[in-house]
C-alpha cells in the first residue's frame, strides 16, 4: 500500500480502535462527535480498503472478527507510538503528567498496592492513576494497560520484566480455630477440617501439596467459599476454618500472631505462584509518568514485599 493511502487510513484506524474499546458504534460515535450511522459507514469504508471483515454485526450485538482482532492489536502499537511522539513534542515532556493504567490481581492490588496509592498521587499531582483488578492472563496491548503485576513463574517474554520478589502460597488459620479443632499434621488431615476456598470453578476445592518426592491431592470442604481474598481472610481470622493465601496477603497477620501457618513444610501448588513480576512494554522513549511509577514501586513497594521473607527467618 502506498504511503499516501496509508496516511489517509490512519484516522479510520483510530476510529476502529475506539469502536472496539467502547464495544458499540453508538458509544464510540458519542466520543467522536459523529452519528452512529456515519461511524458505521466509516468502518465499512475501512473494511473495503483493507479487504477484510472487521466486525460481525447484528441489530443488537457487535463482535470483532479474528482478523479484526489482529488488526486491532497492531493498531494499538500505532496509537502507543503516537502517544510517545506527543509526549516527546511537549516542552515539559520530562514532567510526569497524563493517565497511567495499572493492572494487578485483586489480592495484590488490595493487600500491597492499595496503601501506596495516596502517597503516589500526592507526590505526582499531574498523573491520573487507573487501577484494574485483573486475575489470570493480562494482555497489556489489547486492554491499553501501561504496566501489569503478575503472580507467575512464566512471565511474558515480549515485555520488560522486573521481578519484585518470590511469592509462595501459605496455608493458615486463627489460633482459636486450631485450639478447638487441632492442628493438621499432614495434608490428608485437611479432609476433617473446615476449609475456605475460592469456588470460582469446579476444581477450586482440590488442593495440591508437595514435599520432596511426596505429592498429595486433597479434596477439601467447608461452609464458606468466596473469590475475594480479604473476605476469605476475614473468615479465617474469625475462626471459620483454614484458608490459602499468598504470603504478601498474610505477612502482617503472621508476624503479629493473628493467624498461624499450617503445614509449613509443604509446598502448595497453584497456577499463581513463582514471582511477583512487574511488566511493561519495551519502548525507546518511556513516558515520565511510567518511569516515576516504576521507580516508586521499586523504592517503596518492593521493600514491603521482601520483608515477608524475614518473618520466619
Amino acid at each position: 500500500m502506498l504511503q499516501t493511502k496509508l496516511i489517509a487510513l490512519l484516522p479510520d484506524l483510530a476510529s476502529f480502535i475506539l469502536v472496539v474499546n467502547e464495544g458499540s458504534f453508538t458509544a464510540a460515535a458519542k466520543q467522536l462527535g459523529v452519528t452512529p450511522s456515519a461511524l458505521s459507514k466509516l468502518i465499512t469504508r475501512l473494511e473495503k480498503a483493507l479487504s477484510v471483515k472487521l466486525f460481525e454485526r447484528s441489530t443488537r450485538t457487535l463482535h470483532i472478527t479474528q482478523a479484526g482482532q489482529q488488526i486491532y492489536d497492531q493498531c494499538l502499537v500505532m496509537i502507543n507510538a503516537a502517544e510517545q511522539a506527543v509526549e516527546l513534542s511537549r516542552r515539559d515532556h520530562r514532567e510526569p503528567t497524563g493517565s497511567l493504567t495499572v493492572a494487578a490481581p485483586e489480592a495484590f492490588l488490595n493487600s500491597v498496592l492499595q496503601p501506596f496509592v495516596v502517597p503516589f498521587l500526592q507526590q505526582y499531582p499531574h498523573i491520573d492513576l487507573k487501577l484494574r483488578a485483573a486475575d489470570g492472563n493480562i494482555e497489556l496491548f489489547r486492554h491499553s494497560i501501561d504496566v501489569a503485576f503478575k503472580l507467575t513463574d512464566k512471565p511474558d517474554e515480549n515485555l520488560v520484566l522486573k521481578e519484585l520478589c518470590k511469592t509462595n502460597l501459605v496455608l493458615c488459620a486463627a489460633p482459636e480455630y486450631l485450639a478447638q479443632r487441632g492442628t493438621p499434621q499432614h495434608p490428608t488431615a485437611l479432609r476433617e477440617h473446615d476449609c475456605l476456598y475460592l469456588a470460582e470453578n469446579a476444581k477450586d476445592h482440590i488442593w495440591d501439596f508437595l514435599k520432596d518426592d511426596e505429592f498429595h491431592t486433597v479434596a477439601i470442604s467447608g461452609r464458606y467459599a468466596v473469590n475475594q481474598s480479604q473476605m476469605r481472610l476475614n473468615g479465617v481470622k474469625h475462626g471459620l476454618g483454614i484458608g490459602i493465601f499468598h504470603d504478601f496477603v498474610v505477612q502482617d497477620l503472621l508476624a503479629c500472631g493473628d493467624v498461624v501457618q499450617v503445614l509449613p513444610d509443604w509446598t502448595i501448588k497453584s497456577n499463581y505462584h513463582g514471582a511477583v513480576a512487574m511488566q511493561y512494554p519495551q519502548t525507546k522513549y518511556m513516558p515520565a509518568r511510567l518511569r516515576v511509577f516504576i521507580d516508586f514501586v521499586i523504592e517503596h513497594v518492593q521493600p514491603k514485599l521482601q520483608a515477608k521473607d524475614s518473618i520466619h527467618a
